[in-house]
């Protein structure tokens, strides 16, 4: 049988963002995936390089829309660690109070995507219509629905009253009681798991050799949570139970989330149960000496880092972001081998992609001189999408 490469994207109706995807098919049987980024970079971390350390903060945040803490968390403690800088606990366990509300917030997202992409609205709009109540959560906490805005260097910028707490407490109390039920519905509804069991397949040894990271990893067996290898905050004070499952496919990654769901509501409860007393936050210095750090934190995607260097002003010389969705694209390719046609969109929804923070500067490469160049954006436009040359490729990194 010929085989035949179909394009994916860069605008697709299963793609909420730009991505583009080349798919070698032999009949309804995938043979062969490419991913190809570059049509949604913003060029944030070259703009992190004329902004301050205190803007970046807000420029980080809008990296991601549903993990926006994660990235300003993961770039202010590696900030927090260039100044030597002692967080105090009350903020420190206020931080981690809203990473775990936007773990919810996000696995309660993916659910619903995952289970409309396998046809199954009616737990789409049950678990979207319960999501309100956490982002409620978060604008109790913090004022904004979407970009908190909690995190600064030396603390958090609000503190938490006993009516909030009250009012958190009934909220994920109510949480718990719908997840119960999504647990059940999830994974005993016979349509919606024959669906997504043996989809995706990604055996453990091949997880671990492509190096995928958060749910995708751990619902191949492994046992890998940075809150539990490489604690940050307080994570190493709180106890709570690293969630994995061994299907290896698409029924996994939903199982693990689920699961996850459960621990981050006891986190929460921990944290307004055991909320330390004291100052929320310290100062922070302007300018930092010359220093690099990276920072690790488990986004609800996976594994988060931000490399950051400092040279003695007050503004970083080099941030470098490597987001989980990025780390999962090889995973991906290898899920997606040997699937059918009909379940790309279900495979590639199931690492939960986030196409925005997986973007990358463009680099031309000439094979014949060995030497590269950075282009523009305009530079790209001028000289590669012009009428004559327009099927000239230029790989982002």
């Amino acid at each position: 049988m010929k085989k035949i490469t179909i394009p994916i994207g860069p605008q697709h109706p299963a793609l909420k963002e730009p991505i583009s995807l080349r798919i070698t098919i032999e009949g309804e049987v995938v043979k062969h995936a490419d991913v190809r980024l570059g049509y949604n970079h913003r060029g944030i971390e070259k703009l992190a390089e004329s902004r301050t350390y205190i803007q970046n903060i807000y420029l980080v945040e809008r990296i991601c829309g549903i993990c926006s803490h994660s990235h300003t968390t993961c770039y202010v403690q590696g900030v927090e660690k260039l100044c030597g800088l002692e967080v105090p606990k009350r903020g420190l366990y206020i931080r981690m109070l809203v990473c775990e509300l936007e773990r919810i917030h996000s696995h309660l997202l993916w659910l619903g995507v995952a289970a409309h992409e396998a046809g199954f609205d009616s737990l789409f709009m049950y678990t979207w219509r319960d999501r309100e109540v956490v982002m409620d959560l978060l604008e109790i906490i913090s004022g904004n629905r979407v970009h908190y805005a909690i995190n600064t260097i030396g603390g958090v910028r609000r503190n938490l009253n006993e009516i909030q707490k009250e009012k958190i407490l009934e909220g994920i109390k109510f949480l718990k009681k719908r997840t119960e039920y999504y647990t059940n519905l999830g994974t005993t509804e016979p349509t919606f798991v024959a669906r997504i069991a043996g989809v995706g397949i990604l055996p453990k040894e091949k997880a671990i050799a492509l190096c995928a990271v958060g749910p995708t990893l751990r619902a191949s067996g492994v046992s890998s949570d940075i809150r539990k290898d490489d604690p940050y905050a307080a994570y190493d004070e709180i106890p709570f139970d690293l969630c994995t499952a061994d299907t290896c496919d698409v029924l996994g990654r939903v199982v693990v989330r689920v699961k996850e769901l459960i621990e981050s509501y006891k986190i929460v409860e921990y944290i307004i149960k055991n909320l330390p007393q004291g100052e929320i936050k310290v100062k922070a210095p302007r300018k930092i000496q010359p220093a690099e750090v990276v920072s690790r934190y488990e986004a609800p995607r996976g594994e988060n880092i931000h490399y950051i260097k400092s040279n003695g002003t007050d503004k970083p010389e080099r941030l470098k972001v490597r987001a989980p969705t990025l780390a999962n694209y090889p995973a991906t390719i290898e899920m997606l081998k040997n699937c059918f046609v009909a379940d790309i969109p279900l495979i590639f929804a199931a690492i939960d992609p986030c196409i925005c923070c997986a973007e990358r500067f463009v680099e031309l490469i000439d094979a014949k001189k060995g030497n590269s160049t950075v282009l523009s954006m305009a530079e790209i436009r001028k000289k590669y999408y012009s009428t004559e040359t327009k099927r000239n490729v230029v790989w982002p990194l």
